[in-house]
């Protein structure tokens, strides 16, 4: 999965994060019978804002598509976030994407 790089205003509720899931050759990762997670920190390295918070599997399961919806409590501070998707896969083995850095999430102070 290429680095992605999300840009949102303080408070919004919208748009959510989504990515596709690809393994090591860029192939969608086939996410049949998992579960998926979001976490999301202070760059670099900081306080931790999100912590294994559901995220979907939106469409067919095998297209590696995930969804992770922002609250509004999760937007409150604007700042700089590193985050990732962590999958539990049916058989109980764990992986977490991007696998070599993170997603990159811009959240953008409100004017007023």
């Amino acid at each position: 999965m290429p680095h992605a790089k999300f840009i949102t205003k303080q408070n919004d509720t919208t748009p959510p994060i989504e990515v596709v899931l690809t393994d090591a050759n860029g192939f969608p990762v086939n996410l049949t019978g998992a579960t998926v997670v979001f976490n999301m920190r202070v760059q670099p390295g900081g306080a931790v804002k999100v912590s294994g918070s559901a995220a979907t599997i939106v469409g067919t399961a095998t297209n590696g598509r995930v969804r992770y919806n922002l609250t509004a409590s999760d937007r409150d501070t604007a700042d700089v976030y590193e985050g990732e998707f962590q999958v539990t896969f049916a058989g109980g083995e764990i992986q977490t994407f991007p696998a070599n850095g993170y997603i990159i999430i811009d959240i953008q102070d409100d004017i007023a």
